[in-house]
């Protein structure tokens, strides 16, 4: 009895931990990118890095970092956004375990759907505490702002409001929230004031456009290609 002791003490000692498979990796990064993992671990990210289900992602002021992931989706982060990876599921020939749910909990990003969003795109969601962005094969951009924003360029000069502003380039997506939702097609920009208030369309002049620099847009120490498979000069948030 006690050698099967020692003998499974041993196993237990000596057996690898199951890595979590990567869903996605860093394209390119102008600046210091941060991965708090699900184990609580914390790591630095560079070019090359991969990014698991369940990590939450950094980017520091002056940082723009462009993840591809697995199914071939896209996500830009903007400078002083943070974004978690919350649910992640993707195997080619299984459309039925297909999931994307990202939160993003400051900042903004830039988001092109990839094959999950094209063949489940019921199943992808971008989380933010105002509303929920759900896709519609979409190329969409959304900014969060919480007293941060003074630094985006507006019509009017001065900061942009409060709350979650969105802009679609492709496709469409759905502001849902308690109060309701709407559908915004290509060419047009929503705003929703708080999670209580219901979201809207609002006239272009009014949109909040923010542009990625063309190094990231177009994947320049990266990947080829804009991130909008269009060959756009600037992406607009």
């Amino acid at each position: 009895m006690k050698t099967l002791v020692v003998a499974l003490a041993a196993s237990l000692v000596w057996t690898p931990l199951a890595q979590a498979a990567p869903v996605g990796q860093i394209t390119h990064l102008s600046g210091t990118l941060s991965a708090k993992r699900a184990d609580g671990s914390t790591k630095l990210l560079s070019v090359k890095s991969e990014v698991q289900e369940g990590d939450t992602l950094g980017t520091e002021s002056e940082t723009y970092a462009r993840i591809k992931f697995v199914d071939d989706g896209e996500v830009v982060m903007r400078p002083g956004t943070q974004i978690k990876i919350n649910n992640y599921s993707y195997t080619a020939g299984k459309p039925e375990s297909d999931n994307m749910i990202l939160s993003m909990f400051k900042g903004g990003l830039r988001a092109v759907t990839g094959l999950i969003g094209k063949r489940s795109r019921e199943k992808v969601s971008f989380q933010t505490d105002t509303a929920t962005i759900g896709i519609r094969g979409t190329h969409f951009g959304a900014l969060l702002c919480q007293n941060d924003c003074g630094g985006v360029p507006t019509t009017g000069g001065t900061p942009p409001p409060n709350g979650l502003h969105v802009d679609v380039s492709n496709g469409a997506i759905v502001m849902s929230n308690g109060a309701g939702s709407v559908l915004i097609n290509a060419g047009q920009f929503g705003f929703v004031v708080s999670s209580g208030a219901l979201p809207v369309i609002v006239p272009p002049q009014q949109g909040i456009q923010v542009t990625v620099p063309n190094s990231i847009s177009q994947g320049k120490g990266g990947t080829q290609g804009g991130i909008g498979k269009g060959g756009d000069s600037e992406c607009k948030m």
